[in-house]
């Protein structure tokens, strides 16, 4: 299992004071993320706007990923809403988000659960953990899985749709700008483990 350690007394902020922009750190606003080692050790806390920034897209936090796999062999994938900044239309991994600073991993994993498909009773399965850079941020992604066939409700704000598919289609739609590339790269690491849980 990956989880992530905290500190005792609340991390420090980022970006620090530099000499070139000494003083006082301005508050963080919106959401605000752990930065982490690649084994899970929090050393800092920022807005998610700065980890997705030029200045702060080297700062490693996490997300977390869910795999829903049916009784058939299917895997559910949702449709990216198109009010989303990056890939909008393009499907993904059932659930995906950022986790939260002072969340553990298995917390978050069901509040976007929760909130992006109404999936509120399940039973995650680790499957295991990688870094993933875009240019645009790093990521340190936290991949769990579950079997069945769960009553699902997307939330049209975060997803436009969802459906399930079998991993035969999903592998004639790889490479053709249909599914996401970190989704495209999760799959081929993890497919004979998905498998494997039937």
């Amino acid at each position: 299992m990956f989880d992530l350690v905290y500190p005792s007394e609340p991390a420090p902020l980022y970006p620090r004071p530099t000499s070139e922009r000494p003083g006082r750190q301005p508050v963080p606003r919106g959401e605000i993320l752990p930065l982490v080692q690649p084994n899970g050790l929090v050393y800092g806390r920022a807005a998610r706007a700065w980890c997705h920034s030029p200045e702060g897209c080297h700062a490693l936090h996490p997300v977390v990923h869910l795999h829903i796999v049916d009784r058939e062999g299917r895997l559910y994938l949702q449709k990216r809403s198109m009010n989303k900044h990056l890939l909008p239309g393009y499907w993904d991994t059932a659930v995906g988000g950022h986790v939260s600073y002072g969340e553990m991993a298995q917390e978050a994993l069901y509040r976007e659960a929760a909130e992006e498909l109404g999936l509120t009773a399940f039973n995650p399965v680790f499957i295991g953990a990688y870094p993933f850079e875009t240019g645009r941020d790093y990521e340190q992604v936290i991949i769990f899985a579950t079997v069945g066939h769960p009553d699902l409700n997307p939330d049209n704000a975060e997803v436009s749709e969802g459906r399930w598919w079998t991993f035969e289609e999903i592998e004639k739609a790889l490479g053709e700008g249909i599914l996401t590339p970190n989704f495209e790269w999760e799959f081929y690491r993890i497919r004979e483990k998905l498998k494997s849980l039937l």
